[in-house]
């Protein structure tokens, strides 16, 4: 088994055309941003393989993944993460940080722990610090949709599974109490689903973050209840299957637009061989609270590759 972590780097530096004007689909900015960091890793060490240092994969201006890519143990970086250029220019005071961590439906719930804990690590060593203010968690299942915003509120109701949210949420609520995180928050939580969640969790989510681009407006029964409770309602154009194993498979194959790092079905070929199964993606932002800017944006995001013998 290899743990595959795939990362963007900050894809503020990428500038404006990385994601598409006019799309709703958050996830065009993470793959596209993917593809960016592995043709830049790959062009920096492209000299190195045309002075005959490096190696080739059967592309020859691709190099071959064990150049570019990095493995520690059963892990394998994709690309490799240069983390003596991590951390941010100002103090830590003067940001306000934020997460979004995605489970995916490709993924067991008994595993979250060590999910969370290792976007967590993987996100405070990019950006040098030890906290965050403020984790969104979305929960895989779950959406608001429907020909009205009260029968995509009443759909909602009956999505995703109330025991494994709640005893995520437990995880969280632990690292709430411990300080590393400031603020909880959740996604696509309409009311009936928050007000149940409301009755079984100790901290209150700060945040209901939720996406109405397949439904019409915020539901007044939902604006309601968060008004009681103080959560904040915030509206957002995430994609609710931000990782389909068809296209991290696409992102790492050995196709026109892959890095060359599955085996794509060929026995004899080089890369990972077997299934890959992605299982979260992490969103963070770093904002300069004073400058009303943003100077670090990126992703992280981890798939499992269950390799043939």
């Amino acid at each position: 088994m290899t743990r595959i972590i795939l990362s963007t780097g900050n894809v503020i530096l990428g500038g404006p055309s990385i994601r598409k004007p006019g799309t709703y689909r958050s996830n065009l900015e993470f793959t596209n941003s993917l593809r960016s960091n592995f043709l830049a890793a790959q062009r920096d060490y492209a000299a190195a393989v045309q002075n005959g240092n490096g190696h080739t994969n059967g592309h020859s201006s691709r190099p071959a993944p064990e150049v570019w890519t990095e493995k520690e143990g059963s892990t394998l970086y994709v690309p490799r993460i240069d983390w003596a250029s991590a951390g941010l220019q100002e103090d830590r005071a003067q940001y306000e940080i934020t997460v979004k961590l995605f489970f995916l439906p490709t993924a067991p719930a008994e595993k979250r722990i060590d999910y969370i804990n290792e976007a967590l690590r993987l996100v405070t060593k990019e950006l040098g610090v030890r906290d965050i203010d403020l984790l969104i968690v979305s929960f895989p299942g779950i959406f608001f949709e429907g020909d009205c915003e009260y029968e995509a509120d009443r759909k909602n109701a009956t999505m995703g599974s109330d025991e494994e949210e709640v005893a995520t949420w437990g995880l969280l609520e632990n690292l709430h109490e411990q300080g590393v995180i400031s603020r909880l928050g959740i996604a696509e939580f309409g009311t009936d689903k928050l007000r149940r969640f409301l009755e079984r969790v100790k901290v209150r989510p700060a945040v209901d973050q939720i996406n109405i681009k397949n439904c019409c407006n915020v539901p007044p029964p939902l604006m309601k209840l968060a008004q009681e409770k103080g959560i904040e309602l915030l509206t957002h154009h995430d994609s609710t299957d931000v990782l389909p194993s068809g296209t991290l498979r696409e992102l790492l194959g050995q196709g026109p637009q892959g890095a060359g790092v599955l085996a794509d079905g060929d026995a004899n070929g080089s890369g990972l061989k077997g299934e890959i199964f992605p299982e979260w993606v992490v969103k963070y932002t770093a904002f300069v609270k004073d400058r009303g800017v943003i100077e670090n944006k990126g992703y992280f995001a981890s798939a499992e590759s269950a390799e043939e013998a």
